[in-house]
């Protein structure tokens, strides 16, 4: 079955809301996150609301009129959000690196993929359809270390860890995206 992957305009997630839905829930049960059921029905009042962000895109892979993965992004604030894991990472940044690293870059949100299409290049190609267009090469994403198998894919997409452990119980780590012109003074793994 071909796999297509497309960018998608705000205005039209709800026609792939409950295939969304879907792919939340099943790429995040596992381990590390074990989300409940529940956290799919957050996300998707989560995600109209990020659709109004300033900067959002999303993309969304289909194979048979399915939805198999999909990715969203936007761009941060110029003042740093303080909400969600946020503030935890302006505490391991500091300042001025949260500052000149993240904010006015592309922010990628989440990026899930269905179980059975994992290890088939679709978390690459949906992490390429968000960012591969940012014209100054300025992205970035936050992760658990514990994702293992999304850390080897961002990794060898090219996308470096920052050397700043994020401080929290959830063992969050920073990346910068491939093209990203602080990458060097990342510090950490490539």
């Amino acid at each position: 079955m071909t796999v297509e992957v497309r960018t998608v305009a705000a205005g039209e997630l709800n026609r792939y809301a409950d295939g969304i839905r879907d792919v939340y829930a099943r790429a995040f049960a596992a381990p590390p996150w074990n989300e409940d059921p529940a956290g799919a029905d957050s996300y998707a009042e989560r995600l109209a609301r990020d659709a109004l962000r300033p900067g959002f895109t999303a993309a969304v892979s289909t194979a048979g009129g399915t939805v198999t993965g999909f990715a969203t992004a936007w761009i941060t604030p110029e003042v740093f959000p303080s909400d969600r894991s946020y503030g935890q990472v302006a505490e391991a940044l500091g300042p001025r690196r949260t500052r000149a690293w993240l904010c006015g870059a592309l922010e990628v949100n989440e990026l899930a993929v269905a179980p059975e299409a994992h290890g088939t290049g679709l978390g690459a190609a949906l992490l390429h359809a968000v960012t591969g267009s940012v014209p100054d090469g300025r992205c970035w994403l936050l992760t658990s270390v514990r994702a293992e198998a999304a850390l080897r894919l961002y990794e060898r997409t090219g996308w470096r860890r920052v050397d700043a452990p994020v401080p929290g119980a959830a063992a969050l780590v920073v990346l910068l995206g491939p093209r990203h012109p602080r990458r060097a003074e990342a510090g950490g793994r490539r």
